[in-house]
């Protein structure tokens, strides 16, 4: 028996005299049967087959077939290699006339016909015609048993020589079909087409590889070819059919090139896959740490794919495509919350993650070379203004904040001078002298545009050790500050007031509680905090007289101890604006403002200055809502948006001042800090370091920095807030305010012992300002979902 490689009718085949030109002797090898191994086709739910050892069967006909080992696949690349020479010559093309009249059989659709139809982009099912669906439309039954309507276009393939099929015998020609199919066959019809320029249709191929073109066999060449990605292209068709050509040697290489490149990536992604789904399955505390899945770039690139993903910031077309490819193969959707979950359970993600930090790039570390810089101006801390400073030890200081507070901006001083007028100085820490203009740490420092105080960490403007060690007012130390001192007249507008480069030693480091306590405590030995009180008291009634508005409310604060734990320590604080202390602290803060406003316009200095318009209230509008959270809400629903000025001072209407400009927080507000930098410069004589142009260019991208990072707050706050609600115990009531009416009787409502504002349906009778009770149904912190119900008393 001798074996051809090409013959016009069958692969392999009893061959005569003359013979075929002799394999090399060395290649000579014997034949043999191996097990048949069926694999699963996901396209079809068919199987297909990965040796080239086939038993074929159609009826009582039996066919044996052995394929050729590794040697006769050399001895076909030798062949191949030698005939490159052609690729380049021009593939013989049949004309559309003969296609249409030789290679292709018209094909009209009627009842039992055997068909291929695709169901959908991915899935091509076979179906037995039953009857037309209107004009043009027909109604199948496919191999799963279902019937549905087709389109012509939906028809991939007809299988010839079929007529009344019954569609409940589709799986039997299936499992019949899958042991012919095997890829490697179109190699061998291949090389034998690409010799003598031919192209084919399915049937003359099945004829060509299987030495028949009976139903089955037709159909399994069709099925073949339709898989090929390779050794086929398709020039034509007409109807259901479809003629292939060889591709040329050259472009066959290159495009098994590519196809191994293909596998290679694919086992690559299933064997990260089965790492995801290792650890999706270990416990917890046996989590492979985050660094571990960094190690080798190509692991790096698909978790970073991941994690671009989930937060909907792929860099690349190939990034989704990677990340869609993972989430497949998990068994995953295709969206962002699929592969946050993912990477969660694989530990990448802890619990909690804070998914805006990510989406918006949030700085939260810093380089060597700034941290570098920092511990550099610790070591010289070199004061430019120290023959120019104001000693001011003397004074006692309070510097008054919330207990967890890790850099402090600001303390207040304050006397009665003997003509019964009241002067208080607002006591700045004074970061530019240590750090300069266009400097290394102030350009780290505009970048950030300022810190960010989450409930879990704090990302400070400057770098922590610089701003705590050099910048931050320490209680009993010696502190550089700028001083702005004011004196009040009796019905508290500004009588006069200077601004200073100065030295303090802090008395006091207090916290909100500690500081009303006092208060409430009316110690002699502290009547200057009873004088800081009396002056904000006498500036708020001047402001509101001025057309100020009050906006304030109850408002909460969470700190999360080891936020990465599934079930961390939550720590809630809500504050009421209205406490006195922190009246205190806000009004001398508005009077600052206020002073460094008049003092730029005076000296013309370029300034941030801030305004508001003022809107169209009336205080008789609102004077039937409660004062407080209620008539605070009403108020902020129709302010007008912010505006800014940067040279010279505008109308703050909500304030209710001519000008105003934020100087209390250098360390933490880069708007706060060029404000420094300008009237520093002016007290020294020194060229002012900005134009007004020059602010306006930065004071745009800061104030972008600026909503950014207020959103996050508010979002991480609200999350940890809802976090909090969901572990309480079911049958906990909250009381909660009315706001407003939404619709009907939907009501905006705000838990005043959580400080939190949500919505429900509130019943019949209740009015604006009224408090009721609620229980929490659910709470979803990842979704943003509050569901509330009022608690009805009998």
């Amino acid at each position: 028996m001798a074996v051809r490689v090409v013959n016009s009718c069958s692969i392999f085949r009893c061959a005569c005299p003359p013979p075929p030109p002799p394999l090399s002797p060395s290649r000579c090898v014997s034949f043999h049967f191996r097990p048949f191994k069926p694999h699963k086709n996901p396209n079809l739910g068919f199987h297909s087959l990965r040796t080239r050892s086939q038993v074929y069967s159609f009826g009582t006909r039996s066919r044996f077939f052995n394929s050729l080992v590794e040697s006769v696949m050399e001895e076909l690349k030798a062949m191949s290699t030698r005939r490159r020479i052609r690729a380049n010559s021009r593939v013989f093309v049949m004309s559309s006339r003969e296609l249409v009249e030789d290679k292709i059989e018209k094909w009209v659709l009627q009842k039992g016909l055997l068909l291929e139809f695709r169901k959908d982009s991915e899935k091509v099912l076979l179906a037995v015609a039953q009857k037309p669906d209107g004009k043009k439309n027909w109604m199948v039954s496919d191999q799963n048993g279902t019937t549905s309507s087709i389109k012509p276009q939906q028809i991939t393939y007809i299988v010839p020589g079929v007529q009344d099929f019954n569609h409940a015998d589709i799986s039997d020609f299936i499992e019949r079909a899958q042991n012919l199919w095997d890829l490697t066959l179109l190699e061998y019809a291949w090389v034998e087409l690409l010799e003598k320029e031919k192209s084919v249709t399915a049937e003359e191929l099945a004829e060509i590889i299987y030495g028949s073109t009976e139903p089955l066999e037709s159909y399994c060449a069709h099925f073949l070819l339709s898989k090929d990605e390779v050794y086929f292209n398709t020039i034509g068709r007409k109807g259901s059919c479809f003629v292939y050509e060889p591709r040329p040697s050259a472009q066959v290489e290159e495009l098994l090139q590519r196809k191994r490149a293909k596998e290679a990536s694919e086992r690559e992604l299933q064997d990260f896959v089965q790492l995801l789904m290792s650890a999706k399955a270990m416990a917890s505390h046996c989590k492979p740490p985050k660094c571990s899945w960094t190690t080798d770039e190509k692991r790096k690139y698909r978790i970073e794919s991941l994690e671009a993903y989930a937060i909907d910031a792929c860099k690349s077309d190939d990034q989704k495509r990677m990340a869609g490819m993972i989430l497949k193969a998990m068994g995953l959707p295709k969206v962002s919350s699929a592969a946050v979950n993912l990477l969660m359970d694989i530990g990448y993600f802890p619990v909690h993650v804070n998914l805006d930090l990510l989406k918006f790039n949030i700085r939260t570390e810093y380089s060597d070379e700034i941290l570098a810089a920092a511990e550099n101006l610790l070591s010289l801390c070199h004061d430019p203004d120290m023959g120019n400073r104001k000693n001011l030890t003397f004074l006692k200081v309070y510097a008054i904040d919330v207990d967890e507070a890790d850099e402090l901006d600001d303390a207040l001083s304050a006397t009665r001078l003997q003509d019964g007028r009241i002067k208080v100085w607002i006591h700045v820490a004074d970061p530019t002298f240590l750090v300069q203009p266009r400097s290394i740490l102030d350009k780290e420092a505009m970048r950030r545009g300022t810190s960010v105080f989450l409930p879990t960490a704090t990302f400070p403007m400057f770098p922590e050790k610089l701003a705590m060690e050099g910048m931050s007012l320490k209680q009993g130390k010696p502190c550089n500050a700028v001083s702005v001192s004011v004196v009040m007249h009796p019905d508290g507008s500004i009588s006069e007031y200077t601004i200073d480069n100065s030295i303090i030693r802090p008395t006091y480091m207090l916290t909100y509680e500690s500081a009303t306590e006092l208060l409430h405590l009316n110690l002699e030995e502290e009547a200057e905090l009873r004088i800081l009180s009396e002056a904000a008291a006498l500036r708020l009634q001047w402001r509101r007289q001025q057309g100020a508005i009050d906006t304030s409310t109850i408002e909460a604060r969470i700190k999360v101890a080891n936020p990465d734990d599934p079930e961390p320590s939550i720590n809630l604080y809500v504050e009421n604006q209205s406490d006195p202390a922190m009246r205190l602290v806000s009004e001398m803060m508005i009077l600052c403002g206020e002073a460094v406003a008049t003092f730029g316009s005076y000296n013309n200095i370029p300034l941030p200055y801030r305004g508001q318009p003022q809107s169209a209230i009336s205080d008789f509008l609102f004077s039937h809502l409660p004062e407080g959270p209620v008539r605070s809400s009403a108020y902020v629903k129709i302010m007008r948006a912010a505006e800014m000025d940067f040279r010279k001072p505008i109308h703050h209407g909500v304030l209710g001042l001519p000008g105003y400009v934020q100087f209390t927080s250098p360390i933490r507000r880069y708007m706060d800090l060029l404000a420094h930098y300008q009237v520093k410069a002016f007290l020294r004589g020194d060229s002012l370091p900005f134009s007004a142009g020059e602010l306006e260019g930065v004071g745009s991208s800061i104030s972008s920095l600026v909503r950014r990072a207020r959103t996050i707050q508010s979002t991480s706050l609200r999350y940890w807030l809802l976090e909090y609600l969901r572990r309480q115990p079911k049958e906990k009531k909250f009381r909660a305010l009315i706001l407003r009416f939404i619709k009907d009787r939907l009501a905006a409502l705000l838990l005043t012992e959580v400080g939190i504002q949500a919505s429900a349906s509130v019943s019949v009778g209740t009015q604006i300002g009224d408090e009721i009770e609620v229980r929490v149904e659910e709470a979803h912190p990842r979704e943003d979902v509050l569901y509330l119900k009022e608690v009805l008393t009998s």
